[in-house]
């Protein structure tokens, strides 16, 4: 039984109309990433040998999310869960496993929750479905899991349970796991006498107890892991409780957050121990931080690679394709894509560097900027080590700055500069003396005859 291949059904065709919105709701982004995406990283874990979507309204999106890892099927009406499980009968067919059923915007339940439902039904006394379970602080308007012992007597919907069944704190949170060769013979048996005049998915569980079979039912830790996501104020909060959790996680690997609850994480941010990150401090995807490095408060990053010992900020935007490397710096309104800076290089302040190589220990002076685009097409510009770029100065790409090269203020280059050489791009300074003086006169003059 342990070597049976898993499947899952992931059930994602309802319309979300409560996000209002026309981007498919379990598309929605949580710490950077699609809330769906989480759950598939989890899946991911167990190497799930079939993968099916349950699709409906804005299906197209969700196709284009998930081609080439998926198979989709089509619930079209939508007649409650057990319903939409049955759509994935013909991507199944001849698969021999155990199927765990997920839902598509309930993005956080973990791969270890999911083997232990998976473990549960391959234990000897082999249940016919295993649901998960989950204690709530209140119990609201969930389904309830009548059990014993961990073993299912009934499961009810809310709106069909007595006042009795109501009183169980034992809620169902909607996932289970069942074995291919009944999942689909017991749905074909669900009805929908209820109150919504839907096909239940639970029902299958107290169909095969009517047969005398075994069910059983296994809990999660905490309500959050099974919270689903059907509004803005479910995301929001579902991005509050995921960076909490993130926070505390960095923190106990050896991060220090100076005011941890205004630093934003993404799905992929990673920090290494002894990094430093004070207040306002946001990380788009694909960022990692190396050891000592600090980042200063009001500091954006996205898509870069910050080296050891290097500091970034405060108020500084580090954009994709960028690399800092060790001990280099990085100042206030600066702004980097695409570009690395080396080993001890500094940009101190008020300087845009795209589409450009810094060598170890240069020096870029306040006001720099690298004109990197024509219009049409991306330049380079490389800068060797130990140059020293002068405040106000504009490298016109494609263009080259020598090793030990100095580039005076206010220089507008548009030619390599040799190493060592001296470069200035300036008009030559026009002096008139006492020319300032009899313009102000004048203009004096000329206001006073007016009054």
């Amino acid at each position: 039984m342990s070597e049976r291949p898993i499947a899952a059904i992931v059930l994602a065709a309802g319309k979300g109309t409560r996000m209002k919105s026309s981007r498919h709701k379990v598309l929605h982004a949580v710490a950077g990433r699609p809330m769906i995406e989480h759950l598939l990283a989890s899946v991911g874990e167990l190497a799930p040998q079939k993968l099916v979507a349950i699709v409906g309204e804005a299906r197209e999106q969700l196709e284009a999310q998930l081609a080439g890892r998926a198979d989709f099927a089509v619930q079209e009406p939508q007649l409650g869960t057990g319903h939409a499980v049955q759509q994935a009968e013909a991507a199944l067919a001849g698969f021999e496993g155990d199927v765990l059923v997920l839902y598509g915007d309930v993005p956080f339940v973990q791969a270890a929750t999911m083997q232990a439902m998976i473990a549960r039904l391959r234990a000897a006394d082999a249940p016919a479905a295993v649901v998960l379970g989950f204690e709530p602080d209140d119990a609201l308007r969930y389904g309830r899991v009548i059990a014993q012992q961990g073993r299912i007597l009934k499961m009810v919907e809310y709106k069909d349970a007595s006042e009795e069944e109501r009183a169980c704190t034992l809620c169902n949170s909607g996932l289970l796991a069942v074995r291919s060769e009944d999942l689909f013979d017991l749905l074909s048996r669900v009805k929908n006498e209820n109150a919504q005049e839907e096909y239940y998915l639970p029902d299958i569980v107290n169909i095969a107890i009517a047969d005398g079979r075994n069910c059983a039912v296994v809990t999660c830790d905490s309500a959050n892991e099974v919270a689903g996501i059907n509004s803005r104020a479910e995301l929001a909060a579902a991005e509050a409780q995921w960076q909490a959790y993130k926070r505390e996680e960095v923190m106990a690997e050896g991060v220090t957050l100076r005011a941890p609850e205004t630093v934003f994480f993404s799905w992929d941010t990673a920090l290494a121990a002894d990094v430093v990150v004070e207040p306002n401090v946001v990380f788009g995807p694909g960022v990692t931080v190396a050891s000592g490095a600090v980042i200063k408060a009001f500091s954006h990053l996205e898509g870069a690679s910050v080296g050891e010992d290097a500091e970034v900020g405060p108020y500084a935007r580090l954009r994709p394709g960028t690399k800092l490397e060790r001990g280099s710096k990085v100042g206030n309104f600066v702004e980097i894509k695409k570009a690395t800076l080396g080993e001890g290089a500094k940009a101190n302040h008020l300087t845009y560097l795209g589409d450009a190589t810094v060598g170890a220990g240069a020096n870029i002076g306040a006001g720099t900027i690298t004109c990197n685009y024509d219009g049409y097409f991306k330049h380079e510009t490389k800068i060797g080590p130990r140059a020293f770029i002068g405040s106000n100065s504009a490298l016109i790409a494609p263009v080259s700055i020598g090793a030990d090269a100095i580039v005076a203020a206010g220089s507008a280059v548009s030619r390599d500069v040799a190493d060592g050489e001296l470069r200035m791009v300036r008009a030559e300074q026009l002096v008139k003396p006492g020319w300032a003086d009899r313009f102000h006169d004048a203009m004096k003059k000329k206001k006073a005859d007016k009054k």
